[in-house]
């Protein structure tokens, strides 16, 4: 199907043409894969650059997980929560200044150059290390990668590094490029970041902006059974309810990423041949947080920031905007992470009384208008929920007297409002938490992050304490050790409350009935779908 000249108008006509000539009963039939077919799927982002081994992002990722690998990925039942992918083994040394990773044999990028350790070092070294958002912290302290023969690498460290981390770190920083095609030119400027090539079950097709993306199956994939799909499409639907219709309108069969608005999916639970999928994104939560600039006065007394704490509904933000789809936060950690997560923490249950006891023991008493003192919140444009949070964390702060001023910002705006030039006093932030605290987590309260690091300690947080148990963790070989590191790292964070956390939540799938073995394994959106298949 290379040679297939795809349209907007072939891509809905295909699919509805595919679905309709195979209805079949839902029942018995999942039991089988079949081969064959193109899974056509809502994308709500077009990201110009496909390269994870850059930009390690979820949107990224939805796409080029298909084509380009990791060394390993999650796994619901796997050794330590991993699969084999381009690594089919990996062992630290005692002293943690070594990682040895032992790679599949008899793997080709899809040009038919055969994959090999050097691939794996140029990787490590010219991209993750000096290029990519979350590898700067993983392998800050790499300095070489020993290639003894081709299928073995061997990944040198100047100063100990937790294996634990590497470990929590493969799949979504370790995904390798082919050093042939990279090693000439500049990497950030390289075509193969809009027309990635690797080493996946499916081969990169072509991109129509506005339209969609194709792939293609890879014939020569290493696992020799799949693919199981002759294609899949991206359409690009950036409207959320266009998704919705899409699905009903059999012109999809898939939208993930909660593509669906929550506030559809009682109904189209209930629609015939569709189902809503809860699992497969475990390991991709995102967490709701109140980021704050202590820059501000007031914001730099704790007992304002435990009022604000306490003056936030969380049971109320769960049930009404997330409609349920979420769990209330505890602290930095979230609490279906078995590894880390821990509820002894300070809890701050809702009390509006308790708030306004804290804001006039901190000596903000109010006027007589009712107001003590004016703030500017930002909240993150990225979802409509945090917008939505947003409006209703402006009405929380109002009945404590704190007048905020909303500041709606696109994308680029906010990005440039809160991360560059810290002109924000609160604002409302999505990060994700990524099976290690060392990964996007420490880094909001960590102090000294350049400016410009989105979802980063931007509001000129200082604690001597935190900052001491990140370095210490950062140097802890010992799992348990480095464990309980990360524990009470959560307890101080929620005592001082450099910024507080609301939610943590994943995402819905909702797709045809047709469509077999979603969600099985905890990245699933933003993994391989080698075994994702279309019933014919």
């Amino acid at each position: 199907m290379s040679d297939f000249s795809l349209t907007r108008r072939s891509v809905l006509s295909g699919a509805a043409v595919l679905l309709a000539s195979t209805a079949l009963p839902t029942i018995g039939w999942a039991q089988e894969p079949q081969k064959g077919g193109r899974l056509t799927v809502a994308a709500d982002s077009e990201p110009r650059n496909l390269n994870p081994a850059i930009v390690a992002s979820n949107g990224v990722f939805f796409i080029s997980s298909k084509v380009v690998e990791p060394l390993a990925e999650a796994d619901y039942e796997g050794k330590d929560g991993l699969s084999p992918r381009l690594a089919v083994s990996w062992e630290g040394s005692e002293d943690g200044k070594s990682v040895t990773f032992k790679l599949r044999e008899g793997v080709t990028w899809h040009d038919g150059k055969p994959f090999t350790s050097a691939d794996v070092a140029f990787s490590a070294l010219q991209i993750w290390k000096p290029l990519q958002n979350l590898g700067r912290v993983v392998f800050k302290d790499l300095e070489a990668v020993e290639t003894p023969d081709e299928h073995i690498a061997v990944f040198k460290f100047a100063k100990p590094t937790p294996f634990q981390l590497i470990r929590n770190a493969l799949p979504a920083l370790t995904s390798v490029v082919p050093k042939h095609i990279y090693e000439n030119g500049k990497i950030e400027e390289n075509p193969a970041n809009t027309a990635p090539i690797g080493t996946g079950p499916f081969k990169f097709a072509e991109h129509k902006a506005g339209q969609y993306y194709r792939l293609e199956k890879n014939t020569a994939y290493w696992g020799k059974s799949e693919p199981y799909l002759d294609e899949i499409v991206y359409q690009v639907l950036p409207d959320r309810s266009a998704a919705a219709n899409a699905l009903e309108a059999e012109e999809i069969q898939l939208a993930a990423f909660s593509a669906v608005p929550l506030a559809d999916l009682d109904r189209i639970s209930k629609v015939p041949g569709l189902k809503v999928v809860t699992k497969g994104y475990e390991g991709l939560t995102y967490q709701l947080v109140v980021e704050i600039n202590h820059r501000r006065k007031e914001l730099a007394d704790v007992k304002v920031r435990q009022a604000i704490a306490h003056a936030i509904d969380r049971d109320f933000v769960v049930k009404t905007i997330f409609l349920g789809y979420a769990e209330t936060a505890t602290g930095p950690v979230p609490k279906n992470d078995k590894q880390f997560y821990t509820a002894d923490v300070p809890a701050y249950a809702f009390d509006v009384a308790k708030a306004n006891a804290l804001l006039d023991e901190a000596g903000y008493k109010a006027g007589a208008d009712g107001k003590r003192f004016k703030l500017k919140l930002l909240p993150a444009p990225y979802f409509n929920e945090t917008r939505q949070f947003g409006d209703y964390l402006r009405q929380a702060l109002a009945a404590i007297g704190i007048d905020a001023e909303l500041v709606n910002n696109d994308s680029a705006a906010h990005m440039k409002a809160v991360y560059t030039d810290h002109d924000f006093d609160l604002a409302v932030g999505p990060p994700v938490f990524r099976g290690d605290p060392a990964i996007s987590t420490t880094i909001l309260a960590q102090s000294g992050i350049p400016d410009g690091v989105p979802f980063s300690n931007q509001g000129g947080y200082k604690s001597a304490a935190i900052d001491a148990i990140i370095a210490k963790a950062a140097e802890t070989l010992d799992a348990k050790a480095r464990t309980d590191l990360y524990k009470e790292f959560q307890k101080k964070v929620v005592e001082d409350l450099p910024f507080i956390n609301v939610a943590d939540w994943t995402f819905i799938s909702v797709a045809s009935d047709k469509v077999g073995n979603i969600a099985d394994n905890p990245r699933w959106a933003v993994s391989n779908w080698s075994n994702t298949w279309l019933a014919q």
